[in-house]
């Protein structure tokens, strides 16, 4: 029998692409979505899928009740919605895969700096699953999974590697990373209208922003200085990664190969080729390297809402199930030449 799943906040953007993957799976059941603005309305229509089935939207308030019966449950919400729905998805015998930051840091006491509010479910902390697949493989049939930030996806693929064989200074890290605007979410604020983004490129939450001590954490590091910036376009994250390196860049580039040899959403290339469009549609991270003897230049790209968002987290549910990770994933066609 397909696995039945429910995804809570599909009209968002993440959720969307969560909901458009899943109707193309061929072992899943898409049971409900949730979406207040499009209660009622079809969801093939709304994702661009077609759909017999005519599954319809319900509103947010329902999602307990149509988690009857669900195996797995994609939470596309705020931290703290997801912070209130996971235990009682969880409690209802539902497996739970969680796309926002509500269960990434394992300190509780990091969430009033950089989530807003008190946690309180530290319990949770301790036995989510971190879910990037490259580092820590499937997760458990039951698990909770805390689906990783699009930048932090970008930053720990590209550097984890290095931290943890040694090959580079573990202080005096940077990440410099740009995403497309739908990393900022579904929103009709004046900084994110077209007139004011069109031409211009901005850094913003400064020394703040929530993926920061994610990615010191999974990275392995004390601390790391990363600075976001806004691009004019709709998809996409390339991140610049600044190290020390303790080794020459062959040896740096042959143990990224290494490392991901058995990855296949994961490509080693030249650094110029480390580009927004040979990875926007698809579910790919694609990593270069250059350095010299004083520093480490590692570049990588992934769309922010497959590989950062919602292909992560399909990528997560097939290997919760047993399956091949590439499915419904593997010939997503990149957006662009």
């Amino acid at each position: 029998m397909n696995a039945r799943v429910g995804i809570v906040g599909a009209s968002g953007y993440s959720g969307m692409v969560a909901a458009r993957l899943l109707l193309h799976h061929p072992y899943v059941d898409l049971s409900f979505c949730t979406s207040d603005k499009w209660t009622g309305e079809r969801v093939g229509e709304r994702v661009g899928v077609p759909d017999g089935r005519h599954l319809e939207f319900v509103s947010n308030g329902r999602a307990l009740e149509a988690s009857a019966g669900c195996d797995v449950v994609l939470l596309a919400t705020s931290a703290e919605v997801s912070l209130d729905l996971a235990p009682k998805l969880r409690a209802r015998g539902c497996s739970v895969i969680d796309l926002s930051g509500a269960f990434r840091l394992r300190d509780a006491a990091q969430y009033p700096r950089f989530y807003g509010f008190e946690h309180g479910a530290g319990e949770l902390l301790a036995i989510s699953h971190y879910g990037l697949p490259e580092k820590f493989g499937a997760p458990p049939r039951d698990a909770l999974v805390a689906n990783p930030g699009c930048y932090a996806t970008a930053a720990i693929l590209a550097l984890e590697p290095l931290v943890s064989r040694g090959l580079i200074e573990p202080s005096g890290i940077i990440v410099d990373a740009a995403s497309g605007v739908t990393g900022a979410g579904r929103q009709a604020k004046e900084p994110y209208s077209f007139a004011e983004l069109d031409g211009d490129f901005r850094a913003y939450k400064l020394l703040t922003h929530q993926h920061t001590p994610e990615m010191a954490q999974l990275i392995g590091v004390p601390k790391l200085t990363f600075t976001a910036h806004l691009l004019p376009v709709r998809r996409g994250i390339l991140a610049t990664c600044y190290a020390r390196p303790r080794a020459d860049g062959k040896t740096i580039e042959a143990a990224l190969r290494d490392a991901y040899a058995r990855a296949p959403f994961v490509e080693i290339a030249a650094p110029e080729e480390v580009t927004l469009a040979s990875v926007v549609g698809t579910n790919m991270c694609r990593i270069g390297v250059a350095a010299n003897d004083d520093v480490v230049l590692v570049l990588a790209a992934i769309d922010n809402l497959v590989k950062g968002a919602a292909g992560q987290a399909v990528q997560n549910l097939n290997l919760m199930l047993g399956l091949d990770e590439r499915i419904a994933l593997g010939a997503l066609p990149r957006s662009s030449p």
